[in-house]
């Protein structure tokens, strides 16, 4: 099966084949070389060049668990944090702060809508209480890119927390993290890293690390803090998700492999192609080009054709796509284009969708 969703992806038989590493204690020096190596691999990757400057902290969970440890572990006493919200993830985000009352009014914009860099620097000039601003990178609900760098200078300039989603941006969109002075970014394995799910992780800035210990602990499992002190020390507080991790190193020698900005390109690559041939069938993007990423596009259904029937046609011929959202749920639809694919199976799923299509019209 060819997933086109986006995440968990299709993953190489290098990174499946690692799950039948040798079973060991996560309390033995193998675990704690193997967190060790992924640590190294994260920083490798994403801070090239600035890896004395960062820290990367692993846990096992989900995505959303790295951008929940990220986001609670992010505030001081008598702090608050502050969304940008402009799509699910981002309102995710404003929900794990409602839970402990310490969010401010989202700044919030349509879906698709690009935020403002002027309404962001009004907004921290009228809330001096706000100590984190958050948003997400890739907001894959419609395929978004939101403007990290341009909301980064405004945030650095009123020298407040800037945390990044990029759960479903790195290893497959551009995000200068250093350069751009990010405090905190979010991410997992099962996305454009070409990992398994169960494998999340935060880099942080190491100045600010240190703060982290300091602020309150608002929840156990998911505090930063709690996990940074036990790896620097070489282990880890709970137990981890040994055998993924292991797959998680392999999608780490994986993406070294084939170079950050190689795999960015392929996945451009992929993408292009998918949106050249739906043009050509009169298959609309919802976002203009200058708005999309590299690894995903919503589409409008086209006239007659319901997602279901889509859905269901496509999965028989070997292919899944994903549904819309909220209150586009019944208008789109939503084509990723990360994981170890190839270019063969790009055009398999062209031609099952063109057939669909065709059946759709007929």
């Amino acid at each position: 099966m060819i997933l086109l969703n986006p995440g968990p992806v299709n993953v190489s038989e290098r990174v499946r084949n690692a799950l039948r590493q040798p079973d060991i204690c996560h309390r033995e020096s193998e675990c704690s070389e193997l967190l060790a190596d992924i640590r190294h691999k994260l920083l490798k990757a994403f801070v090239p060049g600035e890896e004395d400057e960062y820290t990367a902290i692993v846990l096992t969970g989900s995505g959303t668990a790295a951008v929940e440890a990220a986001l609670m572990s992010s505030i001081p006493m008598g702090k608050r944090a502050m969304v940008i919200n402009n799509g699910v993830y981002g309102q995710r985000m404003s929900s794990m702060l409602m839970t402990h009352r310490l969010g401010t009014p989202d700044l919030k914009y349509d879906w698709g809508v690009v935020p403002d860099p002027e309404t962001v620097d009004l907004a921290l000039k009228q809330h001096p209480e706000v100590h984190t601003v958050a948003m997400v990178h890739h907001e894959t609900t419609l395929g978004l890119i939101n403007p990290v760098k341009d909301i980064a200078e405004i945030v650095d300039r009123h020298n407040r927390v800037f945390m990044v989603d990029s759960v479903s941006g790195l290893g497959g969109e551009a995000l200068d993290i250093a350069g751009n002075k990010l405090y905190m970014v979010a991410g997992a394995a099962q996305k454009c890293i070409q990992g398994l799910p169960g494998a999340a992780f935060v880099l942080v800035r190491k100045g600010f690390m240190e703060r982290v210990l300091k602020y309150p602990k608002r929840s156990w499992y998911l505090n930063l803090a709690n996990y940074y002190e036990e790896q620097e020390r070489g282990t880890i507080p709970f137990t981890p998700a040994v055998q993924v991790y292991y797959a998680f190193r392999e999608a780490l020698n994986e993406l070294l492999e084939e170079g950050l900005d190689n795999r960015i390109q392929r996945f451009h690559g992929y993408a292009t192609t998918i949106r050249t041939r739906f043009e050509e069938w009169g298959v609309k993007p919802v976002l203009a080009p200058a708005l999309q990423g590299h690894t995903l596009t919503a589409f409008y259904l086209p006239e007659g054709c319901a997602y279901q029937r889509l859905h269901d046609e496509l999965k028989q011929a070997g292919y899944v796509i994903y549904a819309g959202q909220g209150h586009l749920e019944e208008k789109i639809f939503r084509v990723a284009n990360i994981g170890a694919l190839t270019n063969q199976n790009i055009e398999g799923f062209l031609s099952a969708f063109q057939a669909t299509l065709s059946g759709a019209r007929a």
